[in-house]
Order: C-alpha cells, then sequence, then structure tokens
C-alpha cells in the first residue's frame, strides 16, 4: 500500500460516523435577501424599475417579485437557480455593451457575485403584492411576547428521575427526563483517554499531552473527580482564552480588512482580537463583557490601562465591512448604522434585527419603526474605524478616525488632527482664487446665454467684444483642471498630516459619541431619500415591559443600551450565551439556530434546562462563563460516549436529546494547531500584534495580496483575518465568513481537503518534523515505539494490534524501496494526520 492509498482511505474512514449542517433554511435565504439583495436593488436599479416610483423602462419593474418573474420586454428578468439563463446576470456582467445594466457604471465583483448567489439558491424573494408608501405597522406588539425567547426567564423545577445515581449536577435531570420520556436509554461512558482528548480540544483547542494523558487515565479518583481536576487546569491555562476568544471572534464578524469594494488594511484589528482573549482568560463577567463592548468609552476608568481596554472593547462595533466607494455619505453613514444593529441584535440576542431596515420584520415581531429606534442610538455615535466613505477620504488609512489610546498619563480620544502647514495654506488659497474666477466665469457665461446674444451671428476672431464666449469656455475648461490638479495635491498634503496610510502608533479602532445627539427617521422601504416620521431612541418593543429605558439627550443612549441588554432580566442575552457555550461542548445548541431565537429559528429542545442555566448563569455564578462552562462539562451528560444505539437511533436519528456524544470535526485552527503540536513546531506563546501591520499600504489586491504565513508558527487564532485573503488552511476547512455573524460554523467534507491533506507543503512538512521529533527521542528504541508514539501524539491511544502490524508493513516496505526512515515515519503520520480520528473529536 503506497502512501497516497492508505491517506484517502484514512481520510475516508469514519466520515459516516457524523453528519453534516443542513442546509439553510427558508429564514436564512430570506435574511440574505433582505441583508444583501434588496439594499443592492434600491441602490443601483429601483431608479429605473421601479412600480412605486411610476418607472418601468423596458417593462421591467424590480420592487416586487412578480415585477421580476414577469419580466418586461424581454422577459423574465430570472430563472431560480440557473445563472446562466438569467437576464439580469446577463446585463450586471455587461458583457453585451448594447445590453448593460446599470447603463453608465457596472456593479462591482463582489455585487455581482450577491446577486448570482441569490439566483443560484433559487432567488428567494418575500416580496409580494404592490409596493408604496410606509403601511402602519400590523404587528402585535404585547401579542408578540408570549413567544418562548421573549417571555421572562424562569426558574423551572428540577425534574425528579428513577436513576438517581447517574446525574452529576441538576442538568442530568433535565436530560434524562426527557430521554425516559421517550423511552431513550443513554449510551455507556466514554472511555478516559477519549474523554481527556475531548475535554482539552473543547477548552484549549490543542491535543492533551501523553504526559496529561497517562496522568488522568491513572487518576484513582472517579471520573467526575478527575475530570475536574483535568477541567480546572484547563480553565486556568491561557490557552483558554486563545480557544473561546476565537469562538466570540465568529459571532463578532471579526477581519482585518475592509473586505468588499475597496479592501484596506485594519492595523490596529488585533488589539480587540488581544482584548477578547485576555477578557476569557481573566473570566471577566459576561454582562460586564457585553457593557464594554457596545459603550466602553463612556464607562468610567480607574486608571490609563482600564481607559484603554474599555475603548478598545468598543472595536466590536467599528469591524464591520463597509462598501467604501458609496458616494452618498448619508447611504455609506445608514450602511454602517445598520451593521452595527445587525451585529448587536444577533450577537447579543440571537435577533436578526437588521431584517426591519425596509420594512417590519416578517417574521418575528420588530416593526421598522423599531429597527429605526435603534438606529437613533447608533446614529448619534462616531464610528472610528480609520476609514470614510470615498467622498469623505476613504482612500486612506486616516490616524484622526481612529482612537489615541494613553500615552505617558493621557487618558484616550479621538485624535485631532494638526493644522495645515504652510504649503498646504497657499494651495488652498491658491485654490480659493482659481474657483472663485471659475464661478465668476460661469455665472458671466449664463447671463450671456439668457441674453440671447449667443444666438447672433459668430463673432469674428479678429473682433474684440467686450465678453467673447468661447475664450470664457476655453478660461473654464482651464481653470477645471487646474483646480482638479490643486485638489490632488492638497489631498495628498492632508492625508499626510492626519497620518494617512500609518500602521503604527499607539492607536485603536472603536467608537465615540457624536457631537450631535439626534433621534433618525424612517426610511420607507429603505431608501436613503424616501423620510418617514421620526422615530425615538430605544429598544425593541417586544424585549421590555412597556418601559423604555430612560436615554440621556447629552449622550448616544450606547451605555443605556448596554445596561439594559445585560440586565438579568433581559429575556434573551443570558439565554443566547448559554446556548452558545452549550453548542460549542455538545456540538449542536439546545436551540440549534445559534444567531436566531426568533420565529424563523428552531425551538429548543430542552426549554426548562435553557432557563435553569440561564438563572444560575446570572445568579449564583454571577455571569462567569468559566463556572458555567466548568458546570456543564462535569455533568454526567458530557461523559457520554458517541457509541451508536439501533434502538436509540430509530426514535431520535438526530440525537436532539444528547442520548450519546455528537462526533464533531475539529475547526481549521484546532487541526493546524494540533499538526504543528504534533510536529512540536507550534509556539504556544501569544504573537504580538498581526502581521496585517506588516502589508505596504493601499488596496490589498491593488498593492498585493494577504500576508504570506508560511513562517508564522504561533497559534491559528493569531493568523491574519484578510477578507477575501484569508490562509488556504482556513478556507479549506470552513472557517467562519469573517464579514457574517456566524455562531455555527459550515462543516463540510470534501474531495479539496483530502487533497490539501495529501499534497499540501505545509501537512508534508509538519509531517516530516513529527518524524524527525519522534527519531531523536531516546526513550523510543525501536520502530514499534515510534509507531506507538505517533498515535499517542496524534489520537491520543496507543495503536491496536492491528493497527501496529499494518504500520509496521507501510515502514518495512519503505525501507525495502529505499526511503529514508524520516521519509518513511513522515509518510506513516502524514496519514494518521488526513484521517478522520485525527480529525474529529469523538
Amino acid at each position: 500500500m503506497n502512501i497516497y492509498t492508505c491517506i484517502l482511505i484514512m481520510f475516508c474512514a469514519g466520515v459516516g460516523a457524523s453528519s453534516a449542517l443542513a442546509a439553510d433554511s427558508d429564514s436564512g435565504k430570506m435574511v440574505f435577501f433582505e441583508k444583501s439583495i434588496r439594499p443592492l436593488l434600491i441602490e443601483h436599479c429601483y431608479k429605473c424599475h421601479s412600480e412605486s416610483k411610476g418607472e418601468d423602462k423596458g417593462g421591467l419593474t424590480l420592487d416586487t417579485q412578480s415585477g421580476w418573474m414577469d419580466g418586461g420586454d424581454s422577459g423574465p428578468a430570472l430563472v431560480p437557480g440557473k445563472i446562466s439563463e438569467s437576464l439580469l446576470i446577463e446585463a450586471v456582467e455587461q458583457r453585451d455593451p448594447d445590453f448593460a445594466m446599470p447603463p453608465k457604471y457596472k456593479l462591482s465583483g463582489p455585487e455581482i457575485a450577491r446577486l448570482k448567489e441569490w439566483v443560484a439558491m433559487g432567488a428567494p424573494d418575500p416580496r409580494n403584492g404592490k409596493p408604496g408608501k410606509l403601511e402602519p405597522s400590523s404587528i402585535d406588539i404585547a401579542a408578540g411576547r408570549d413567544f418562548w425567547s421573549f417571555r421572562p426567564v424562569k426558574s423551572p423545577l428540577v425534574p425528579v428521575v428513577k436513576s438517581a445515581d447517574w446525574p452529576g449536577d441538576p442538568i442530568d435531570h433535565f436530560i434524562l427526563a426527557k430521554q425516559t420520556g421517550k423511552g431513550l436509554v443513554p449510551v455507556a461512558d466514554a472511555d478516559r483517554a477519549t474523554l481527556i482528548r475531548r475535554a482539552t480540544y473543547d477548552l484549549v483547542g490543542l491535543p492533551p499531552t501523553p504526559e496529561e494523558i497517562r496522568a488522568f487515565i491513572n487518576d484513582p479518583a472517579g471520573d467526575r473527580e478527575a475530570l475536574a481536576r483535568v477541567v480546572d487546569r484547563l480553565l486556568a491555562s491561557g490557552h483558554f482564552g486563545e480557544r473561546w476568544g476565537r469562538h466570540w471572534l465568529d459571532i463578532v464578524r471579526y477581519g482585518e480588512s475592509m473586505g468588499r469594494t475597496r479592501n484596506y488594511p485594519f492595523p490596529f484589528a488585533w488589539k480587540y482580537r488581544d482584548y477578547v482573549i485576555a477578557s476569557f482568560n481573566k473570566d471577566k463577567p459576561y454582562d460586564r463583557f457585553v457593557t464594554e463592548q457596545l459603550a466602553g468609552d463612556l464607562l468610567p476608568a480607574k486608571d490609563n490601562r482600564q481607559s484603554d481596554e474599555h475603548h478598545i472593547a468598543t472595536g466590536f462595533l467599528a469591524l464591520g465591512s463597509m462598501d467604501l466607494n458609496e458616494r452618498d455619505r448619508e447611504k455609506f453613514k445608514l450602511d454602517v448604522i445598520d451593521d452595527q444593529i445587525d451585529v448587536t441584535g444577533r450577537a447579543f440576542m440571537a435577533l436578526t434585527t437588521g431584517c426591519a431596515r425596509c420594512h417590519d420584520h416578517k417574521f418575528d415581531p420588530i416593526p421598522t419603526a423599531d429597527y429605526y429606534a435603534m438606529a437613533g442610538i447608533f446614529g448619534s455615535t462616531n464610528t472610528l474605524s480609520g476609514y470614510g466613505n470615498r467622498q469623505g477620504g476613504g482612500n486612506k488609512l486616516n490616524s484622526s478616525t481612529l482612537i489615541s489610546l494613553s500615552d505617558k498619563g493621557t487618558l484616550p480620544a479621538v485624535v485631532k488632527p494638526p493644522q495645515p502647514g504652510g504649503k498646504e495654506m497657499k494651495l488652498q488659497q491658491q485654490l480659493a482664487k482659481l474657483k472663485k474666477e471659475e464661478n465668476s466665469l460661469m455665472e458671466e457665461l449664463k447671463r450671456f446665454n439668457k441674453s440671447g446674444k449667443g444666438k447672433q451671428e459668430k463673432i469674428s476672431a479678429r473682433a474684440a467684444p467686450e465678453f467673447n464666449p468661447r475664450r470664457t469656455q476655453q478660461r473654464i475648461k482651464q481653470l477645471k483642471g487646474q483646480i482638479k490638479r490643486l485638489n490632488g495635491q492638497l489631498s495628498k498634503l492632508a492625508n499626510a498630516r492626519k497620518g494617512g496610510g500609518a500602521t503604527s502608533g499607539n492607536l485603536a479602532m472603536g467608537v465615540s459619541d457624536a457631537q450631535k445627539i439626534a433621534n433618525c427617521r424612517v426610511r420607507i422601504r429603505g431608501d436613503v431619500d424616501n423620510r418617514g416620521a421620526e422615530v425615538a431612541r430605544g429598544v425593541p418593543r417586544v424585549l421590555t415591559n412597556g418601559q423604555q429605558p430612560q436615554l440621556s439627550p447629552d449622550s448616544s443612549g450606547r451605555l443605556e443600551l448596554a445596561r439594559w441588554m445585560s440586565d438579568p432580566s433581559h429575556p434573551l442575552t443570558a439565554r443566547v450565551m448559554v446556548n452558545r457555550v452549550w453548542h460549542h461542548l455538545f456540538g449542536s445548541g439546545i436551540v440549534r439556530t445559534v444567531d436566531n431565537f426568533g420565529q424563523s429559528g428552531e425551538r429548543p429542545s430542552h426549554p426548562q434546562l435553557l432557563d435553569h442555566l440561564a438563572i444560575r448563569f446570572t445568579s449564583e455564578m454571577d455571569w462567569s462563563v468559566k463556572k458555567l462552562i466548568r458546570a456543564v462539562m462535569l455533568s454526567h451528560s458530557y461523559r457520554l460516549a458517541s457509541k451508536y444505539s439501533e434502538s436509540n437511533y430509530a426514535v431520535d436519528p438526530d440525537n436532539t436529546l444528547f442520548w450519546r456524544a455528537n462526533v464533531r470535526r475539529l475547526e481549521a485552527e484546532a487541526l493546524r494547531d494540533a499538526m504543528m503540536s504534533v510536529a512540536g513546531t507550534l509556539k504556544l506563546e501569544p504573537a504580538q500584534g498581526s502581521l496585517v501591520q506588516k502589508l505596504k499600504g493601499g488596496e490589498i489586491g491593488k498593492s498585493g495580496g494577504g500576508p504570506s504565513v508560511n513562517s508564522f508558527a504561533h497559534r491559528s487564532v493569531y493568523l491574519p483575518i484578510v477578507r477575501n485573503y484569508l490562509p488556504e488552511f482556513l478556507q479549506v476547512f470552513d472557517f467562519a465568513e469573517p464579514a457574517s455573524v456566524i455562531g455555527r460554523r459550515d462543516i463540510t467534507t470534501v474531495p479539496t481537503q483530502a487533497l490539501y491533506l495529501l499534497n499540501d507543503n505545509f501537512v508534508i512538512e509538519q509531517s516530516r518534523l513529527a518524524a524527525v521529533r519522534l527519531l531523536k527521542d531516546d526513550r523510543l528504541d525501536n520502530p514499534e515505539e515510534r509507531i506507538a508514539g505517533a498515535y499517542l501524539l496524534a489520537f491520543g491511544r496507543t495503536p491496536s494490534g492491528g493497527e501496529l502490524a499494518q504500520a509496521r508493513r507501510y515502514l518495512g516496505n519503505a525501507a525495502d524501496d529505499g526511503q529514508l526512515p524520516e521519509e518513511a515515519l513522515g509518510g506513516l503520520i502524514q496519514a494518521l494526520f488526513a484521517s478522520a480520528e485525527f480529525r474529529y473529536a469523538l
């Protein structure tokens, strides 16, 4: 058997033991339409193809579903599921100049890609009926509060179970009671080797060392007590924050570049990453964690260090992926606000609040007015990402739109740019003079044309009239060129003065309160120019008891929003976080749609357990994430094996009642870190800063791609997350899309992954270095011991007799073929890396 056959067999073996996540639900597709398609159509298409505006060029309207289905003079605009047959895609790609839309410009590549993705998924479109003015909301807020997730959290009675010796925590009473009710019997416990591997990956994202495995297996204490020692040790490790911080970075759409149309770098985003890691390591109370991210800049600080920490936390609101090519400043601002409403709603409350931007929410009791009530809060906030839109100087990193952190005892503040220098002032004076002359000539030309003299016979070139329109037009053209050149020079000088292009300095992304605190007016159908009534700043009414938080007229309202959201009485905040923790420890949440607790999400499998944990989380645990994790991991339910049971499977094939452990594929970061850990090449100390800081200034993709990670030896959480330029390993193994809120990653098993593990230089090199490590280990005297060492490092167990014999046979054949011991053993380890057992936690 050669190495290639061996690797492919190992990759495929055991894949059937796990199942991929179900395809996106219809509600998820509708969310995609609302977030990615409707705003695009409004911005680029409605001007010429909107029934509500009386514009139907070519007989086509695009502001209703029936509009594109009926189509125009050329037929239906779309064929759902068929990109190549859809006229709309052909038009926006502009392959035929006579059939190009929009007629005066071309959509960006990402915009065209979103339209193609929409058509490919079947062109879901919730719009029906006729468009028109915003109608009064028909949502019954009071009735909406009866939905399970909007009701107050209440402490349920712990169920009584017959097997009194089985539960290790009240959690187990709820789990066992449900199983018993369905005639299910939980499978036996996992063996200790499996359990410590599962727990170590869950808490720190690394494989356990052979010494840790032996210590746990040989611990004479009972399983729960022995596991408690392991859990406490891992919770105290600095690697805990790296593992669980990465989970949070998925949720908050963390990225280190703008993405979209102009992909400029975020050289200071890493400070927010490090803040998150440190917060999990310090076990910062979750309510405080929420408050700092929404309003850290408004909190008091005991010293400069804490003040810096608070300001960096607000980077949560500044990390969004925006379209810097957007010329309309108000549209750009509203898009930033929409991103902030979306990430706030989904990260902390698992609500798709952003879907109410253009109309009342299609599924949940969130009227458009409530969306714009929140928009007033974020609209009264300055977003300091380092960039503005194209008209606002968005082409260069600008330190004046970042936060200056403390330096020599001064508190953080928004940087005030220095005043223009002598050269800049001189050019400004020249520019003003030229503009004055241009305006004067334009006015003279206008008066001349109105007088009717322009229609008289042509003026002789030799004549010297008082006013010569031809020469005036030539002079105006000349002035425009001079003004354009001066504007370019001034832009460069102003950008340099404001720190344009700077990637160093004690700066951070974040937010601050705006000078002008104001409510926001509704934008009917999401159209920035179609203004409706002004809405007082506030929060979604369905989540209140009828009383809005009292917002100060002198501040944005973010602090009041944060305190309202982190109050123990809030119906969603604790439930959502408890569910996220459960999802990461069991492979599926009590509510499987971890980012959607609304009507279109799934219902909880154990609603009473969810409330029980939420109450404990906010009361006896005092919002401690580590205490919550510890309690869940020390439950008997967590210790179950992943063994198959035919009778249980017949009743509960999806394991929604947790009668066994779910087999879980390791995330891309854990796979990379594990390979390097086996090879002994992983640097366990935290990386300083980010490789993004080393990128040349300018747009990524035009001034070069993402930073090289070939020699990067730190943990994967510190890899540069450049939007559209992710490291290949992360892309292949389903890394979270860094422009979206992702609480549950996709899990795929595709040929690309097998080919990567077979051919990639990184995998081959780590396999070779792992072989070198084993060959240099003086404790290993023969091939059998090295094979056992490889299995222990990779799988956390020793090989079976059959596996040992097969590996010996492979090494013997390799030696007969003339391979060096390092090459042969490296090939065996590469096969182990490619195996299902290495890629999955059992």
